[in-house]
């Protein structure tokens, strides 16, 4: 349905699909599996009635999917594909493929739990298992900044000659309808040209090369070395970009903003670089920090609270530490909510956060680690309001959050 400036009302996953068309990768392997579904059936059923062109490979599961986009991608192709929880995994050995021979692949990743037992609905346990497999990672926290990030990972990951991995929360956004914008292909176009790659990187008859060579202890260290250099220097790429996709799609992103006109009326700041985005008092009690959707939720509880701010991670890998330090080095109290838990220890999430701070500075910041969501379960405003009122305690053990 239709709506005033361009806008649609459109279930998350046909949002992504459409922007995908858009996009006009070459190659589209998936294999459905709840909830990223609805993408590739969307996908689908746009090549089957004539309104793309991209070849469509159906595969038996989802390691054949990754390796099916791999080997297009090793051609020298734009390639797309989308997974979730179980098919995240059981792809896992062909995604480090992926980054270690450097293929410029975007794939969404619908994130839901992991089995046992057996769950379909959404939290982060699916990438953070592979969280540092050597993609960019990004998190979008609503409809149109799903669409946004497919379009800002193409760019990135062809002029970086990395993969990205865009993650939207399960049934959360994909299964869900918002208004939302869909660039059509020419205004695309003028972000992310025709995908021209460079000589010497893909597999060519006239120009013989290898990927994915096997290596010696002698050389092998320098290739985990370069990889992990070129994502750390992907950061001001990063926000280089979205400074460049801000101008082009105002529209779309002035949409994709999750800032009603009460949260501006409150006088507080509102920071986006592309790596963070930062909302709240210039120097706050507490700040929160989240990614994905849950960020939303947060909003509509600190609308009415003074002294709390909120800090969403866009880009999650490579980890943009000094953005995060620059925000959370003004507040006493910083709430790592996570959506995953690393077993043992504490949620990921807040590992990164705790680790990236100077040591100095981490002593003087309480810091606190807080699960919830695990599974599909609801997070409320009534859940939130209480992980405000705990954060002040210095406590260094994670607390699971589960009900009001």
């Amino acid at each position: 349905m239709a709506t005033k400036n361009n806008k649609q009302i459109l279930e998350g996953s046909r949002a992504i699909a459409l922007a995908i068309k858009n996009i006009a990768p070459a190659v589209i392997s998936a294999y459905p599996i709840t909830p990223q579904t609805h993408i590739v059936e969307d996908l689908a059923q746009i090549k089957a009635d004539g309104q793309a062109d991209y070849e469509y490979v159906r595969a038996e599961s989802e390691f054949a999917a990754a390796s099916i986009v791999l080997g297009a991608s090793a051609t020298g192709s734009r390639t797309y594909s989308a997974t979730s929880s179980q098919g995240l995994l059981l792809m896992t050995e062909v995604v480090y493929n992926i980054s270690g021979m450097r293929l410029p692949i975007v794939m969404t990743t619908a994130n839901r739990a992991i089995s046992s037992p057996i769950n379909i609905w959404n939290d982060h346990s699916d990438v953070m298992a592979i969280r540092d497999a050597g993609w960019i990672q990004l998190f979008a926290a609503n409809h149109q900044e799903a669409v946004n990030a497919h379009i800002l990972a193409y760019k990135l990951a062809e002029s970086l000659r990395l993969p990205v991995m865009v993650n939207v929360d399960g049934f959360i956004l994909t299964h869900s309808y918002e208004s939302v914008i869909i660039p059509d292909s020419k205004k695309i176009k003028q972000f992310l040209p025709a995908y021209k790659p460079l000589k010497g990187t893909y597999l060519d008859p006239k120009n013989p090369v290898t990927l994915g060579a096997f290596f010696t202890p002698a050389y092998y260290l320098e290739t985990r070395e370069a990889l992990h250099t070129d994502l750390l220097a992907s950061l001001p790429v990063i926000k280089k970009e979205y400074k460049k996709f801000k101008n082009i799609f105002f529209e779309e992103f002035a949409h994709a903003a999750i800032h009603d006109n009460n949260l501006k009326k409150n006088k507080r700041q509102i920071i986006d670089d592309g790596l963070v985005e930062y909302y709240g008092p210039a120097k706050p009690e507490t700040i929160l920090v989240a990614l994905g959707s849950l960020n939303g939720t947060i909003l509509e509880t600190i609308k009415d609270i003074q002294n709390i701010g909120v800090l969403k991670i866009r880009v999650y890998r490579p980890y943009p530490t000094e953005a995060i330090n620059k925000i959370i080095t003004r507040a006493k109290n910083i709430a790592v909510i996570d959506k995953a838990i690393n077993f043992g220890q504490t949620g990921p999430l807040y590992s990164d956060i705790k680790t990236g701070l100077d040591i100095t500075k981490a002593q003087k910041i309480n810091i606190r680690s807080y699960v919830v969501g695990l599974g599909g379960r609801d997070v409320t405003k009534k859940m939130i309001k209480l992980i405000i009122k705990d954060a002040p305690r210095r406590n260094n053990q994670v607390k699971f959050i589960g009900h009001d």
